[in-house]
């Protein structure tokens, strides 16, 4: 029986509107989570916009055991995705045995200096309670913080090794999430991007229309310095012509 079987199996029978909760009202900790948070949700949206089989949201409920709700020990998601599900389907929380099973893809969890709430995340790791594939931690008022996990194919959580630039690799979305230094929505940071496999950034919408514009302007700069060229050219041959006896004019 696989880990996504005994996820429906092992779920007693629940009110959904009474059992769960999908808001508990709580603002995030500060600006820079919510912008931290956006980032990510917002570039993942512009490099996929063309697709509608996946869903990332942030700030999010996840529900994935009877006792979880017995206990109200609710599993807060800053930023997860998932893929293979309607886009289109939005969620106001992700509940696993509803979802056959299926745990998702990938969490970004973004975390205050507190030990105890990474010692939280980790113990959920060890335990091996939860079944997410890609697992990352973050703190973004401290750029030393980044962590990341992938569940194994023997089901347990290894700590994945950063590369030359500090970046993890995200398997399940085929990305680099690494740090990046910069302003965003006013406030300067050192926040979380994902990078393509060639290493780019996965720019947002407002950076990949700036894009597009320098990449018009460029390419504006280029035809009108071909135009010059060709008329300079053609005066020259002209000059030529007009050398040898002959009217460029009526040629």
């Amino acid at each position: 029986m696989s880990i996504n079987d005994l996820a429906i199996v092992n779920w007693k029978p629940y009110n959904r509107h009474r059992d769960l909760i999908f808001d508990d009202h709580k603002p995030l900790r500060s600006n820079r989570y919510q912008i931290a948070m956006n980032v990510l949700i917002r570039s993942l949206q512009q490099l996929w916009s063309d697709r509608n089989d996946y869903l990332t949201q942030g700030n999010m409920f996840i529900y994935y055991s009877s006792s979880q709700v017995k206990n109200r020990n609710f599993r807060g998601s800053d930023l997860f995705a998932v893929l293979n599900v309607d886009s289109n389907n939005s969620k106001e929380g992700w509940v696993v045995w509803e979802e056959n099973g299926r745990y998702l893809d990938m969490i970004v969890e973004l975390m205050s200096p507190a030990t105890t709430e990474i010692d939280s995340v980790k113990n959920h790791l060890k335990n091996q309670i939860f079944r997410t594939s890609d697992y990352f931690l973050y703190n973004p008022f401290d750029p030393n913080s980044f962590q990341g996990w992938h569940l194994d194919d023997n089901q347990e959580y290894r700590s994945l090794t950063p590369n030359e630039n500090g970046w993890f690799w995200c398997r399940h979305l085929g990305l680099w999430l690494g740090t990046w230094e910069g302003t965003i929505d006013r406030e300067t940071a050192t926040w979380l991007r994902f990078y393509d496999i060639s290493g780019n950034l996965v720019l947002l919408p407002q950076e990949a229309d700036k894009a597009q514009v320098e990449k018009v302007k460029v390419e504006a700069e280029k035809f009108k310095i071909q135009a010059e060229n060709a008329k300079a050219k053609a005066a020259k041959l002209a000059a030529r012509l007009r050398e040898l006896g002959e009217n460029p004019d009526i040629l």
